[in-house]
């Protein structure tokens, strides 16, 4: 969850192909009920209340997209074999923080299980929370030595590479991968 939301800047890297494919609450929206964040229903409900409270709803915004850098920078540190910097780890620590808070333990099945509390001022923040729960949680696994850069030189996005010998080069197959093995071959055939 957290390096999807990563991703969601297409050329990075390169300021005339940047796209930044978070450019609202609306467009937070629709990559958390993509995501499984909340549900279609859940998100219908949130962008209600994001056109309700549109100075809350820019705030939340703004909080996620800052969260969203501080984890790129993270984890694009750790995927380059390097600590990830304090700036970006207080980031994710004061939100993981934050989300903590709305946590609570509940009885669940003869056990107990881990419960979000309802956002009562601004539900857009569950959004942030679950982020940020999730980014901390990564960053503290054993998943965090699998985390690499797609090596598409046009790409830079970050995903777990669950591949049996680790030797996956690709965020997606179907994309970047085809890209490359395509431009491999016409280098191939036209020389």
């Amino acid at each position: 969850m957290a390096l999807d939301l990563a991703n969601t800047v297409s050329g990075r890297e390169d300021p005339e192909r940047r796209n930044d494919h978070l450019g609202s609450s609306a467009d937070l929206l629709a990559f958390a009920s993509q995501s499984g964040i909340v549900s279609a229903g859940e998100a219908a409900e949130l962008r209600v209340w994001a056109r309700q409270h549109e100075a809350e709803a820019r705030r939340s915004f703004r909080k996620v997209v800052g969260l969203r850098e501080a984890v790129y920078a993270a984890f694009s540190a750790v995927a380059q074999g390097r600590m990830a910097g304090l700036d970006s780890l207080d980031a994710i620590n004061h939100a993981a923080l934050e989300a903590l808070q709305h946590r609570r333990l509940s009885p669940a099945r003869g056990g107990y299980r881990w419960q979000w509390l309802p956002a009562a001022k601004n539900p857009l923040e569950r959004v942030l929370w679950l982020i940020a729960q999730s980014a901390a949680d990564l960053l503290t696994s054993e998943e965090l030595k699998i985390v690499r850069f797609c090596e598409a030189p046009d790409c830079q996005w970050l995903f777990l590479d669950h591949s049996r010998n680790r030797s996956r080069r690709w965020c997606d197959m179907t994309t970047c991968g085809n890209r490359q093995k395509a431009r491999r071959h016409y280098r191939r055939t036209h020389r």
